[in-house]
C-alpha cells in the first residue's frame, strides 16, 4: 500500500509505505539504474528531510531513506523494538520498492548500529558498508556524562532556543563557531512524537556490534568527525581496526558533519562507493576544515 505524499525534497519521491504492518514514510531519489542504491539509515529522532542536502550532492547514486518508526512521518508501533527488527523491515522495504540485487548501505550516529546489524544481519544484501559518525553500541567510549543525559531528552526537537543553547556542546565541530546555523537546521526538524524517540532508546539499548566485526566482510568506509562530543574519535578508529576491510576518513567538524559538510562528505561517499577495486581503499584521510570552509 502506498499513498504519495506532497514532496519536500527537490528530485525526490516521498510515499508512506505499508511493511509487514508497519508504516514507512520514505524518499526515493532516482539516480543511474547502473550503480547499485544506497540505503541510508538516519540518526535518532531524525526525519529523512535532515540529510536532504546530502542525498543530492551525492549526484547519480539513487538514494532510499526512511524515518524510523517513531520518528519523522512514521508512526510508532505498539510495542518497542530492536535494530534486528528495523534491518528486517528495511530489508523488505527495499524488496518491496523493486530493489531485489545488491545495495550499499550507509547509517549515521543511532543509524551506523542498524547499519551494521543490516550488514551482519544480511550480507547477501550489502555490497558495501558507510558507518558516518557511530560507534559499536554498549561497549562504545562514551562522550561525557553530560552530553549522555543532553541525549536522553527530546527538548532539543522542539525548544529551538533550547536547541541553539545545548548544540554547540553537543554537536561540536562548526557549531562551536557558527551557532546560528543550528537555527537553520532546526528549521527542517520534524521532532518524534509520544514514545517514539524512547523506541530508538530501547532499540539500541544493550547492543554491541564489538564480538563480531571482525566477522563483516563488506568495504566498509568509517567516516569520524576529530570535534564529536557524542561519538568520540577513538570509537572509529577501533571500529576501523576491527573490520577487516575498512578505511577510516576524518574530517575536521563535529557529530552532524553530513548535515554542515554535506557536499564534502558526499563527494568522499560517492568515490568509496564507485571505486572498483575491491579491499582497502588508501590510507586515513583528514579534510582541514578551515581550508575546506
Amino acid at each position: 500500500m502506498q499513498r504519495p505524499q506532497e514532496p519536500t525534497v527537490p528530485g525526490t519521491k516521498i510515499a508512506t509505505i505499508a511493511v509487514d504492518g508497519q508504516i514507512l514514510r520514505v524518499a526515493i531519489r532516482r539516480g543511474s539504474s547502473e550503480r547499485p542504491p544506497l540505503l541510508i539509515f538516519n540518526g535518532i529522532g531524525a526525519n529523512l528531510e535532515l540529510l536532504a542536502p546530502f542525498t543530492l550532492a551525492v549526484g547519480d547514486i539513487e538514494t532510499v531513506i526512511f524515518d524510523a518508526p517513531g520518528a519523522g512521518g512514521s508512526p510508532r508501533p505498539r510495542l518497542p523494538y530492536r535494530f534486528s527488527m528495523v534491518a528486517r523491515l528495511a530489508n523488505r522495504l527495499m524488496t518491496q520498492l523493486g530493489y531485489t540485487g545488491q545495495f550499499d548501505v550507509l547509517g549515521v550516529s543511532w543509524g551506523g548500529g542498524l547499519a551494521q546489524q543490516f550488514a551482519r544481519q544480511y550480507p547477501y544484501r550489502c555490497r558495501r558498508l558507510v558507518l558516518a559518525a557511530t560507534a559499536p553500541g554498549a561497549v562504545m567510549i562514551p562522550g561525557r556524562l553530560s552530553i549522555v543525559w543532553k541525549l536522553l531528552s527530546r527538548r532539543r526537537y522542539f525548544d529551538r532556543e533550547h536547541l541553539t543553547k545545548i548544540g554547540p556542546g553537543l554537536y561540536g565541530g562548526v557549531f562551536r563557531r557558527k551557532p546560528d546555523l543550528l537555527l537553520e537546521h532546526g528549521r527542517h526538524i520534524r521532532p518524534p512524537r509520544g514514545l517514539g524517540y524512547a523506541y530508538q532508546l530501547v532499540a539500541a539499548w544493550g547492543w554491541t556490534s564489538i564480538h563480531w566485526l571482525h566477522a563483516l566482510r563488506q568495504s566498509t568506509l568509517v567516516i569520524a568527525g576529530s570535534d564529536d562530543p557524542i561519538v568520540p574519535l577513538a570509537n572509529a578508529r577501533i571500529m576501523a581496526w576491527l573490520i577487516p576491510n575498512a578505511d577510516l576518513y576524518v574530517i575536521d567538524d563535529g557529530h552532524l558533519f553530513l548535515v554542515t559538510r554535506a557536499s564534502e562528505i558526499a563527494g568522499v561517499v560517492r568515490k568509496f562507493l564507485t571505486f572498483e577495486r575491491g579491499g582497502r581503499h588508501g590510507p586515513v584521510s583528514r579534510i582541514d576544515c578551515e581550508a575546506a570552509g
